[in-house]
């Protein structure tokens, strides 16, 4: 089981909306790896979390640094994301970008790092462990 988990937006904003179908799952699944391993997240992460917040000083506050590392991504995360998603175009992807998803699943995947996410189609582009708090 990974000891460092990038945790996605998906699980975050469940647990900040309190989500009637999933906070209790994804709040299970971030207790339950923080107790033995690190949470991280990246700047996409913390950018679309931002997107739901009135301001920086909010935002800081839903993801605090004592419970949130904070990595930069890095450039072989992006290269990969962008062959991921060359692969996904051609099986017909209808996306026409680059898109958050794709940088977050590289940068588990070259980081080692486990991912929580609801999204098991990571899975599809990427070899890493993902935890989906829905399934577990």
């Amino acid at each position: 089981m990974a000891t460092e988990w990038l945790v996605d937006t998906n699980v975050l904003i469940d647990i900040i909306t309190d989500d009637p179908n999933f906070a209790e799952a994804s709040t299970q699944a971030l207790e339950t790896c923080s107790q033995s391993g690190i949470l991280v997240i990246n700047p996409i992460i913390y950018a679309e979390v931002g997107a739901i917040c009135d301001s920086l000083e909010e935002l800081d506050s839903l993801l605090p640094l004592d419970l949130f590392r904070r990595d930069d991504l890095v450039w072989e995360a992006s290269f990969l994301a962008g062959q991921a998603f060359r692969r996904y175009r051609k099986n017909k992807g209808q996306k026409k970008r680059v898109l958050a998803d794709f940088l977050i699943g590289a940068h588990a995947a070259v980081a080692g790092f486990g991912l929580i996410s609801r999204d098991s189609e990571y899975l599809k582009y990427f070899k890493l462990e993902l935890l989906n708090p829905i399934e577990s």
